[in-house]
């Protein structure tokens, strides 16, 4: 009797055993399939964040053309009236010009980095704007071509209009020397609005801010005397999205909220993505987050 109730007992002790183990690994199968689950959203998301911003950067560029396209047309209705043209939309039209050329320069090289960086598995996509890259490079230099031709039309109309008004006052010819004030001008506008868009920042351990003075007794950009080399400089119309390699990473600048999101990647490591520039750089120009 005692033999048979050690064997009920063993057997029973087996069973359970047996049942704890397959438990745990049907438990651990779960685990599995949700961390699964989980990589496979978080790579989904990365695409889809990444396609966001490629095509985000497309729609910046063919703005910037259609800009440019309006602004010749108008260049081209006033300088057809001769004298009586509006010089100073002209002007006003040909520093929107350079202002947008340049920043479609900016903005295509940065769609070229993004595609180089970019983990997308879709080769078709990558392949289609890969050659509208090539396209909107191609564009752009016919642009400049149309707009040196532009410049050269209206140095030689005004060169005209130069001839005719020899005997006039000091002022108007000053003010119908557009061949070379349109030029300085626009150049000068343009270097201004790049500078009003002129940003910085920056991200690094805790140890690394304090060593360039960027972190100091706990309070950030506390003395004028950090590093500022130390900072990327960048024109915030371009740069949106700033890769932090980290997979911990927090703000230590001010900037408004519902401006920008911290993602993670399927790695789960944070990429910053700014998704209202002109009110995140409102506050401050300068960005500093630190990470581990």
């Amino acid at each position: 009797m005692k033999k048979i109730a050690i064997c009920l007992f063993t057997a029973l002790t087996v069973m359970l055993w047996s049942c704890d183990t397959k438990k745990q690994k049907e438990d651990a199968q779960v685990d599995i399939t949700a961390q699964r689950i989980d990589s496979l959203e978080n790579a989904l998301a990365q695409a889809q964040n990444e396609t966001n911003d490629l095509m985000g950067t497309v729609e910046q560029i063919r703005d910037g053309f259609t800009a440019i396209n309006q602004a010749e047309n108008i260049i081209t209705t006033q300088s057809a009236k001769g004298e009586s043209s509006n010089r100073q939309v002209i002007l006003s039209n040909m520093a929107l010009i350079q202002k947008k050329m340049n920043l479609n320069r900016e903005l295509i090289k940065n769609l070229q980095d993004q595609l180089r960086t970019s983990k997308s598995s879709n080769a078709k996509m990558k392949s289609t704007l890969e050659q509208m890259v090539a396209d909107f490079q191609k564009q752009l230099q016919e642009k400049q071509v149309q707009i040196d031709e532009l410049r050269e039309e209206l140095n030689a109309k005004n060169i005209k209009i130069q001839e005719q008004d020899k005997q006039i006052s000091t002022l108007n010819q000053n003010v119908s020397n557009l061949s070379q004030d349109n030029e300085a001008q626009a150049n000068q506008i343009a270097e201004q609005d790049k500078a009003a868009h002129t940003v910085y920042y920056v991200f690094g351990t805790k140890k690394e801010l304090k060593a360039q003075k960027i972190l100091q007794d706990g309070d950030v950009l506390k003395s004028n005397d950090f590093n500022r080399d130390y900072f990327a400089k960048v024109d915030y119309r371009v740069k949106k999205v700033i890769p932090l390699y980290s997979k911990s990473a927090k703000i230590l600048t001010n900037h408004p909220a519902g401006t920008y999101r911290l993602d993670r990647d399927a790695n789960k490591q944070y990429t910053l993505r700014i998704t209202d520039s002109d009110r995140f750089w409102s506050v401050s120009k300068y960005l500093v987050i630190i990470v581990k």
